[in-house]
């Protein structure tokens, strides 16, 4: 073995360390194609996910395209489907499980059962070169998806074709990806069911809702924290355990009563005191929780009602009774408020995604609101409602979280 080989083994053991790390599935796939592109230096790249007999295209990444872009602005895209055959080069892949090393996408010989499909680069002013395949398969050999890698670089940055050499290595990530992204879907398709059972009893809690308040969730907390200068490693982590945390801040809902739930009008002050303690039920789901992703979801499901100047509910109360925690309880005997900082960041940032989401779509009660009304309402309460650094975050982030509305609408 020589040194280029030793040094190859090296970067994908730490990689495929760092993969084990991440539970989330979108966390997930943005590091396993990032990895992926960094270790074979590619300019762009795209991940697949099997569907039933379709490859669903769920995540992308383009420098190039990223450049165009204003400073801070991430790159906007949209999901479609392809099915799974030969007249594709991911579904071709998929079919039958190999690798395939296009050096130039536009010179394929016609007598190729696949073929590459010019429309994407016309929409997207883009020139695909080369192109790497590679199936995402299991240890056990079942395809959970499919890795593309587009456009290999040379170090003056020039388009060369991915050398064949690297092609063990990255079949062997995309072994280790897989077998990632299996135990990331299991996590996501429990987590999934368990919203869907909060679904059934509330119409207004539905999968496509979660996704949207989780996805905003993540790219205020990102946008945040780098104007913070939290390190990156502490950021992939976070957004990790985040992630899973905001799906599931209204799970408190499945021990509320239907008649409160699936009322179409305003509630009574009564009501909505009942209405107040999904809070409390979602964190005693997690009492004594023993990992870290039960800690966020703990602590989002307490705290995502609470107001930034303190008006908000259920305030200092311990998580597994409900009652007012010693030391913070007022003349009459209830909780004193959190406000300002006393909130985790967790709470106050879904607080604004879980907010914007619930005026800009339409609720059994309201019909959807205008989209310049509902930034015009977040604006308002800042310093009221919201911390003023997280909506500030939230704007700077506008056109992603846009773009999350448009693919889980």
């Amino acid at each position: 073995m020589n040194i280029d080989d030793q040094q190859h083994l090296k970067e994908l053991i730490f990689l495929s360390c760092e993969l084990a790390e991440v539970n989330d599935f979108d966390v997930l796939m943005d590091k396993i194609l990032k990895s992926a592109r960094e270790f074979v230096h590619s300019d762009a790249g795209s991940i697949y996910i099997k569907k039933d007999r379709d490859l669903v295209f769920s995540y992308t990444q383009n420098d190039t395209l990223q450049k165009n872009l204003e400073s801070g602005r991430k790159l906007v895209y949209t999901t479609h489907t392809i099915p799974i055959n030969n007249n594709s080069l991911a579904g071709y892949a998929a079919v039958t499980g190999k690798t395939l090393n296009i050096q130039d996408a536009y010179a394929l010989s016609a007598n190729l059962p696949f073929h590459f499909d010019k429309s994407y680069d016309v929409l997207s002013q883009y020139h695909t070169h080369s192109i790497l395949t590679v199936p995402l398969k299991t240890s056990s050999g079942d395809i959970v998806g499919i890795l593309q890698l587009i456009n290999a670089l040379d170090t003056d940055g020039k388009m060369v074709p991915f050398r064949e050499e690297v092609e063990p290595y990255v079949d062997y990530f995309a072994n280790c990806a897989a077998n990632a992204l299996e135990r990331a879907i299991l996590t996501r398709t429990i987590l999934l069911r368990l919203i869907k059972m909060t679904e059934l009893r509330d119409p207004n809690e539905t999968g496509d809702h979660v996704r949207r308040v989780a996805g905003i969730s993540l790219e205020i907390y990102e946008k945040w924290a780098k104007k913070r200068g939290i390190p990156q490693r502490d950021i992939l982590h976070n957004t990790d355990i985040l992630h899973m945390g905001a799906m599931l801040h209204d799970v408190g809902k499945t021990a509320i009563s239907d008649i409160i739930l699936k009322k179409p009008e305003k509630l009574s002050p009564a009501e909505f005191e009942n209405l107040k303690k999904h809070t409390i039920y979602g964190a005693q789901l997690f009492s004594n929780p023993t990992s870290e992703y039960e800690k966020a979801a703990q602590i989002v499901a307490l705290n995502h009602h609470e107001w930034y100047d303190g008006t908000g509910y259920p305030g200092h109360v311990d998580p597994l009774t409900g009652k007012p925690l010693e030391g913070y309880m007022d003349k009459r005997g209830k909780p004193l408020p959190k406000k300002g900082e006393e909130i985790p960041i967790f709470g106050r940032v879904v607080a604004l995604a879980d907010v914007y989401d619930a005026l800009f779509f339409p609720r059994a009660y309201k019909s959807a609101w205008d989209h310049d009304k509902v930034l015009a309402t977040i604006c308002k309460e800042k310093n009221t409602h919201f911390d003023p650094d997280i909506v500030e975050a939230f704007f700077e982030s506008l056109p992603s979280i846009r773009n999350i509305a448009e693919r889980f609408s």
